[in-house]
């Protein structure tokens, strides 16, 4: 655990989800992938589509809307939709096929595997803070075994714009009725986690478990409170 902000007083604790709790690149690789196998299946005149194809048309989707960026399953769903379309399917069809699509998509996505030290660190930590997870994914934690640990579950979209914009911060500490101040956000990413909870008074925590070197990353424009490589450090905050 490295310092490198006076640490003060904490009373609650806000948690980013994908590639903080988890490992989160093998589960989006698997979901990808049985998305489009599905969309060759189901559809027959996506019979030719391919990643590469849908990636094309998801980037070309955000340059039109880019607020659509705040809502990634807004965004994905459109995507559906917009595919659908181009391949010739109607109005009506389309629709309908993006929202059975994303039904397996939302299937996939939740087929997380979270480390027995997650479970044993936020079980601790929660008899001590209130937990909220502030995520700009998708993911809903309920499904993978850690919903019990969170009093909030804040998603860029429904509730907020994504970080980090600070909406979903002030929001969490809003609903603690606690002054942002009195927060420490726990993430992996030196922009939306570390820079975007700073600059809305929360205290940052930032969780290098690949041993990158703060002091030579691009994006480390602020620095943490804290540095850990491993989540289970938060327990010495106990």
């Amino acid at each position: 655990m490295h310092f490198y902000r006076p640490l003060g007083p904490i009373k609650a604790l806000t948690f980013d989800l994908d590639d903080t709790l988890y490992d989160n690149r093998p589960v989006i690789e698997r979901t990808e992938v049985e998305v489009i196998n599905f969309l060759r299946q189901q559809f027959p005149q996506l019979a030719d589509m391919d990643r590469a194809g849908f990636s094309k048309i998801r980037a070309q989707l955000l340059e039109q809307e880019p607020d659509i960026y705040h809502d990634v399953s807004e965004w994905r769903r459109r995507s559906f939709e917009v595919t659908l379309r181009l391949y010739g399917y109607s109005d009506s069809d389309a629709a309908d096929g993006a929202a059975l699509t994303m039904d397996h998509f939302s299937y996939w996505r939740s087929r997380i595997e979270v480390p027995p030290s997650t479970h044993s660190t936020l079980s601790l930590l929660a008899t001590r803070y209130p937990l909220v997870a502030v995520t700009n994914g998708n993911a809903n934690p309920a499904l993978f075994g850690l919903g019990d640990y969170f009093q909030l579950v804040l998603r860029a979209g429904p509730d907020g714009r994504a970080k980090p914009f600070g909406d979903m911060y002030l929001n969490a500490a809003s609903q603690l009725k606690l002054a942002p101040e009195y927060l420490l956000h726990v993430g992996d990413d030196l922009i939306t986690d570390v820079a975007g909870a700073i600059r809305h008074g929360l205290q940052a925590c930032w969780i290098n478990d690949r041993n990158r070197n703060l002091m030579h990353e691009s994006t480390g424009c602020l620095l943490p409170h804290i540095e850990i490589s491993r989540l289970d450090s938060l327990c010495r905050l106990i």
